[in-house]
């Protein structure tokens, strides 16, 4: 079955062309008509189906789109043409620090997190041990996000968004700032997921997790599908090409 749909999506930006250091500089040369733009194309004509409980990565170059495309699958972004039609609900792990407030508690940013992520105070009362626990926060459950380092921030977000099952969960390399052995055991858990049915969209410049994290594959370049298929094939595809320039 069919829980991701993409049909020729495009996205586009607009870019000031004139420099301005504030909002004031802002009104002031829009009021003048003096505000001009560039339209940039992060995202030309993609067109993807993920199958329900399949594990896809999407790799390339910074700049080239990945997080764009998460953010349109995730609804964060409205596709400037084309469609997206999701089934299911969706845990999205894109920005470290998305949802959470930095001057509330550890404590209190699980039950706002939750909120944001569609989940009950109920629910989140059930889970929120296996939260702290899984998080390894326990000593820290007072102390403002704003005194967290990166790495407790991006263990406490994955944590709270793993914790209770989602149909899709959507990663954009957040992980990369944690230690290795917690690394290792959120992977662990994307594996429980992923056999438990999850569908999984992993962003990662590491090669080596994603072939093994994903059965497939997505390389994007400017915006563009340049490949798609079986993840070893499409990363030595890659490889190749960052090799030759």
């Amino acid at each position: 079955m069919v829980c991701i749909s993409i049909k020729s999506v495009s996205m586009e930006f607009n870019l000031a062309e004139e420099q301005f250091s504030g909002i004031k500089d802002f009104l002031i040369l829009a009021t003048k008509g003096k505000l001009r733009f560039n339209k940039f194309h992060a995202l030309k004509n993609i067109s993807l189906n993920i199958q329900k409980g399949e594990s896809w990565a999407l790799i390339g170059e910074n700049g080239c789109g990945k997080s764009t495309l998460l953010k349109v699958i995730s609804g964060i972004y409205k596709p400037t043409s084309g469609s997206v039609i999701v089934k299911g609900s969706i845990a999205p792990l894109i920005e470290l620090g998305a949802g959470f407030d930095s001057e509330l508690t550890a404590r209190e940013n699980i039950y706002l997190n939750g909120a944001v992520l569609g989940y009950s105070k109920r629910l989140m009362d059930k889970y929120f041990n296996n939260i702290v626990e899984f998080a390894e926060i326990k000593d820290f459950l007072d102390v403002p996000i704003k005194n967290f380092s990166s790495g407790m921030v991006a263990r406490l977000g994955f944590s709270i968004a793993t914790a209770i099952k989602a149909d899709i969960i959507i990663i954009d390399e957040i992980l990369a700032v944690g230690d290795y052995a917690f690394q290792q055991k959120c992977y662990k858990r994307m594996e429980e997921m992923k056999r438990e049915g999850t569908t999984v969209i992993f962003v990662s410049h590491d090669e080596e997790q994603v072939k093994k994290m994903c059965s497939k594959a997505v390389w994007i370049a400017s915006g563009e599908i340049k490949a798609m298929g079986e993840s070893k094939k499409v990363c030595d595809l890659y490889r190749q090409y960052i090799e030759s320039k």
